[in-house]
């Protein structure tokens, strides 16, 4: 592959996996039952609003969970698994249950880098300005919470430290390394 063409794979992998992770954090948000007033909660709304708003119509909420949101995201993932085939004339070579499975990878593979990129975020926030009241730190906690707090029960803070950050994210890392997503979609 020629550099221009793997420049062209690096902006498709990069554009459409940061807007796969916003749709992500939309699912989440709304999962957890985060303050939609915040402002980050309202420009993640705003941003995905205009494509999953039509699917809402057809496809009905359960529960807390936005599966308008979920569906939206499939087909993301399926249009970012077909763009890179086209992209490197690999799409005649695979077929349509490779390709769905490569995009549920891809899932795995964006919830698991989301988290890791959200927890690092927050562990570094926490660090520079624990008192500070900031929409991101508000969004950050309802977002991590349900993720660390397990952890924290089997780890307690260490002389006030909180070590369970570096556990999940460590755990987080380990367990990407184990999906096996060809390194074209990433």
């Amino acid at each position: 592959m020629g550099q221009g063409a793997s420049a062209g794979l690096f902006l498709v992998n990069t554009l459409f996996t940061l807007y796969m992770s916003v749709v992500f954090l939309r699912i989440v948000l709304r999962w957890v039952s985060a303050d939609f007033y915040n402002p980050l909660s309202q420009f993640i709304w705003q941003i995905t609003n205009p494509p999953v708003s039509p699917l809402a119509r057809v496809v009905p909420r359960w529960r807390k969970l936005d599966t308008a949101a979920v569906v939206f995201l499939l087909l993301l993932a399926v249009a970012h698994i077909v763009v890179v085939l086209l992209l490197t004339r690999h799409l005649g070579q695979v077929g349509l249950p490779a390709i769905l499975w490569f995009a549920v990878l891809k899932l795995v593979v964006l919830v698991l880098n989301v988290y890791t990129f959200t927890i690092f975020v927050q562990a570094i926030m926490s660090w520079l300005g624990p008192q500070q009241a900031n929409p991101a730190n508000a969004l950050l906690w309802s977002v991590n919470e349900p993720v660390l707090r397990p952890i924290r029960r089997i780890i307690p803070p260490i002389g006030g430290l909180d070590l369970s950050p570096m556990f999940v994210i460590l755990a987080l890392l380990f367990l990407s390394r184990l999906i096996p997503l060809p390194s074209l979609f990433h």
